[in-house]
């Protein structure tokens, strides 16, 4: 009794371990402690910014689509909200079993800029959208794009539309793709066929003699033919005579 009692305790207490594990690859829980400040990105910040001070922060994934990622950062009591980020997916080649960070160039003295976080074993990472004062700054200085957008309310971030900031200080703004229209069928008709026509009387074809280089040829065939005529004449007069 003793040992299926222990069983199902441990059988309890797998199922019960088994949601927290999920809940941790769903939504990327990831808790950063830092030792110098951070610049991160912020949604509703009225500088569209926020410096984070050394110390533990909780980030979460707090909702995904296709195309765009929304990142929270908690205070390290994992409730107090310190910013709220769009961001985009990033590509790496090497995979990690750690959570992994990576920084944007910045002038020597200002405070480091957060570029893009990845969950441990995942190859896509979030790389945040910087508003475009910033952004700017930042892609000049690094010699890359970067990602730009401003909202100024947390459910902006589900429809914001994401620019570019370029190296030579060009924003370039999102482009809209015209929706998807199915092509009209077409049907190609018989050809209607015609009515019988009337039935004409042919006009009588007169041949032709066929065309010559010269018109001598056909003088010297007239003259011929007169002089035949002539002396069949007088061939004729001489026998009735």
């Amino acid at each position: 009794m003793k040992f299926l009692s222990s069983l199902v305790l441990t059988a309890i207490a797998g199922l019960l371990l088994v949601p927290s594990v999920h809940a941790d690859e769903w939504n990327k829980k990831t808790t950063l402690t830092i030792t110098e400040p951070i610049r991160m990105p912020s949604c509703c910040d009225p500088d569209h910014s926020v410096t984070l001070q050394p110390g533990t922060y909780v980030m979460v994934l707090v909702d995904s689509s296709a195309d765009r990622h929304i990142v929270r950062v908690f205070a390290e009591d994992g409730k107090t909200v310190i910013t709220t980020i769009l961001a985009i997916p990033n590509y790496r080649l090497t995979v990690t079993g750690k959570s992994a960070f990576t920084f944007w160039e910045v002038p020597a003295g200002q405070t480091k800029a957060m570029r893009a976080w990845f969950y441990p074993g995942d190859n896509f990472g979030q790389e945040f959208a910087y508003p475009k004062d910033v952004a700017v700054g930042i892609a000049a200085f690094g010699k890359a794009p970067v990602p730009v957008v401003e909202v100024a309310t947390d459910a902006e971030l589900k429809t914001a539309k994401v620019a570019v900031a370029q190296p030579t200080g060009v924003v370039v703004e999102p482009v809209e793709v015209p929706a998807y229209v199915a092509p009209v069928a077409t049907v190609e008709a018989a050809p209607t066929p015609a009515a019988d026509p009337m039935p004409v009387a042919a006009a009588p074809v007169t041949p032709a003699l066929p065309a010559t280089a010269s018109p001598m040829p056909l003088i010297g065939l007239i003259g011929l033919l007169s002089s035949a005529s002539g002396m069949l004449f007088f061939s004729k007069r001489k026998r009735s005579a």
